[in-house]
């Protein structure tokens, strides 16, 4: 039986990446944009992120690197779809191939490194508060900060009025014009903000989940992130629970592969995408609910 408490670390680190890019989407279709190349930017701020760290060993500059990357990707993405209004998905889906065959280049040669991390005194210092230090000294500070964000964004949506204004152009876009409020503008910052959190996704599986850099590293994780979006109704607790839900799977899995020899590890290793569809959809087959939470402008161009 293995230690419970070391399979909800390696749940909650496994789930921290489909938390990142998660919110970081539901932000932008929130918005009324619909990026579908949350998968392509994953795999740039990986492959960016890791070189950064091989080069410097500095985590924030990595992070900062991979975050800038998402954002140069999201800025084109949002030239394309927000101001030339071109299909949103369409867009996202020649972003997602782009990406990825960059990523692929950029990092051939790293394939096979692997980076060497030096213990984080943050974590020695959490692993000593009383009660909480079991949990938080298991854990990297970037997945204390994926809890922050999930709190911000929830936070930003629903009690702040720029968050109100976001949800609305979200809704109405030509009502929120009307009024005033610069449509282009916050979709152009709402996509720029998702697409850095999908950097920061793609740069937390390299650096810190699996420090190494090999081809088809992300797996579709990016994929996982935009269908969490919409079963979870746009939703950040959805959102999270649906992450989390990812994680446990795939680290059930690789416990399933010790047991069950028999069965390909090609098939255990698709276990985690299957059941996370198959939970998300039977929680979320209440088909009008799904027409009601939607934001009405989702994927719909907006000219003045």
């Amino acid at each position: 039986m293995p230690d419970l408490m070391a399979v909800l670390l390696a749940t909650l680190v496994a789930g921290t990446p489909l938390v990142y890019a998660a919110l970081g989407e539901l932000v932008t279709e929130r918005a009324g944009v619909l990026n579908l190349g949350v998968e392509g930017m994953m795999v740039v701020g990986a492959v960016i992120g890791f070189i950064v760290m091989l080069n410097t060993n500095s985590l924030m500059l990595a992070m900062g690197a991979a975050a800038a990357s998402g954002a140069v990707l999201g800025f084109g993405f949002s030239v394309l779809a927000v101001s030339l209004m071109a299909n949103q998905i369409a867009v996202g889906l020649a972003l997602t191939i782009f990406a990825t065959s960059l990523g692929s280049y950029l990092g051939r040669p790293y394939v096979g490194m692997a980076l060497v991390l030096e213990p984080s005194a943050i974590m020695q210092l959490a692993g000593e508060i009383p009660l909480l230090g079991l949990v938080l000294g298991g854990l990297h500070p970037l997945v204390w900060l994926s809890w922050v964000l999930f709190g911000g964004v929830w936070f930003f949506l629903y009690r702040t009025r720029a968050g109100l204004i976001l949800r609305a152009i979200g809704e109405a876009p030509e009502s929120a014009h009307a009024i005033g409020y610069p449509v282009i503008r916050i979709r152009y910052l709402a996509t720029m903000f998702g697409a850095a959190m999908a950097g920061i996704a793609g740069a937390f599986v390299s650096v810190i989940y699996t420090s190494l850099w090999t081809e088809g590293l992300i797996a579709g994780r990016g994929w996982i992130a935009v269908a969490l979006v919409v079963f979870a109704t746009w939703r950040p607790g959805r959102c999270v629970a649906g992450a989390y839900l990812f994680g446990g799977v795939t680290i059930a899995q690789l416990f399933a592969q010790g047991a069950w020899a028999a069965v390909p590890s090609e098939l255990m290793s698709a276990l985690p995408y299957l059941a996370t569809i198959v939970v998300l959809v039977l929680i979320s087959r209440d088909a009008a609910r799904m027409r009601l939470s939607v934001p009405a402008s989702l994927g719909k161009p907006f000219s003045t």
